[in-house]
């Protein structure tokens, strides 16, 4: 099949010389349905594409978004806001409960203070019991790598309502914003509280899965491409899927391996695929193979990393999705980008990169690092801001998809 955009390059130029039209397609496209209020996107570039090779709603790094983009970001959490409820100003903002890593401690003095900006009383607060366990009391005081303070307060669910368990502290909350991902879920019963709570507590990790998100983003890719003229395979990386697959029995293995060697016949020579847990997150569950002989002779450290991830939940659906080798590079060393979204808009973004690893490896591991890029200013026709264009635009066709994704996993509450 011909199509009026066949290549890397003239995708590039077609995204910076109709920027406006592009995202006018996103924007209709969004309105039909709620978009996560939060979001992040990896985005991979290779010699041959661009692709979004993960999507996670309670994104934990508002630390690495330069200041511009911050005031951007509070901007459009203000119009989020203003729709819930004119002058809305009492947030609460319920964390992860990991507090004892403090550059997640800097990410939440950063969201907390992007959330005030938009002239809101914002809270921390937490439901979790065993946040508080170790000092028994009502309110923990933490610092932040970067020396910031947070405050957390306990709270408790009354008449489907968050309050304060210190009786002189009120919290009488307009929304609550959830930064936690859940791969544990809280031991809240979300269906009676009235408060409205963003993004959706339905879409925990929990709940989600890497695969139904790709299915997703497959089609809204696909629709998008058929509207422009624009080849598909130039904006998404091919993926395959294995359902009951136990690393640690290695039940499963020996088809997983012949998956991957399928997989595998349909890229290019040389290419490696990363084999995911579908329900992992920060970078866990992740392995870059080149042929299945190294899933099935998989070793017993290698089995372990694949087997759980955080809060000890046990993988056992896998994706098997095409390596897009990045081009991208920092100080030398391979990168990739990160794309963070507020309802469905491109609000910031930062380069990972990581010195230890190899173009074709999962960055967001040991030794990553990270550069702040603004991307507040993107016009059309903006040469010099072309990949950052075309990262915004790869990245709001994924929230797109992960929209659709939480419109699914809600009707399924």
């Amino acid at each position: 099949m011909s199509h009026k955009v066949n290549t890397k390059q003239e995708f590039e130029e077609f995204i910076c010389h109709h920027w406006n039209t592009v995202n006018e397609w996103i924007d209709k496209a969004q309105s039909g349905i709620p978009q996560p209020l939060t979001s992040s996107v990896d985005v991979r570039e290779s010699k041959t594409k661009f692709a979004p090779v993960d999507h996670n709603m309670y994104p934990a790094g508002f630390n690495n978004v330069c200041s511009k983009d911050l005031l951007h970001c509070a901007d459009r959490f203000r119009e989020v806001f203003d729709k819930i409820k004119p002058g809305l100003n009492r947030v609460g903002l319920l964390p992860e409960s990991h507090t004892k890593n403090k550059y997640y401690l800097d990410h939440l003095h950063h969201l907390k203070t992007t959330l005030e900006s938009t002239d809101a009383d914002v809270k921390i607060f937490s439901p979790d019991e065993n946040l508080f366990a170790e000092t028994g009391a009502h309110k923990i005081e933490l610092e932040s790598q970067s020396g910031h303070k947070i405050e957390i307060f306990k709270a408790q669910v009354m008449d489907g309502q968050f309050i304060c368990t210190i009786p002189d502290v009120t919290f009488n909350f307009d929304v609550v914003v959830l930064n936690n991902d859940q791969s544990e879920p809280l031991k809240v019963d979300w269906k009676s509280i009235k408060t409205p709570v963003h993004p959706s507590p339905f879409v925990g990790w929990y709940k989600r899965q890497k695969i139904h998100h790709f299915m997703h983003y497959r089609k809204v890719a696909n629709e998008f491409a058929t509207h422009f003229g624009i080849n598909p395979d130039l904006i998404q990386a091919h993926f395959s899927q294995i359902e009951q697959v136990d690393f640690e029995t290695k039940e499963g293995l020996d088809i997983l391996g012949d998956e991957v060697d399928n997989f595998l016949k349909t890229l290019p020579e040389g290419s490696s695929v990363f084999v995911k847990a579908s329900q992992g997150t920060y970078g866990m569950g992740i392995s870059v193979v080149s042929s299945g002989d190294e899933i099935r002779s998989m070793n017993r450290k290698g089995r372990n990393k694949m087997d759980v991830g955080k809060n000890n939940l046990k993988f056992t659906s896998v994706l098997i999705q095409e390596g897009v080798e990045t081009i991208v590079k920092y100080d030398e060393a391979p990168a990739e980008v990160t794309i963070y979204l507020v309802n469905g808009k491109s609000s910031g973004g930062f380069m990972r990169a990581n010195p230890l690893k190899g173009t074709q490896a999962n960055l967001n591991s040991q030794g990553m690092i990270y550069r702040k890029f603004c991307i507040s200013d993107i016009k059309q026709d903006c040469d010099h801001q072309i990949k950052e264009g075309v990262y915004s635009v790869i990245a709001r066709l994924s929230v797109l998809a992960g929209a659709y994704e939480m419109k699914e996993l809600m009707e399924q509450a």
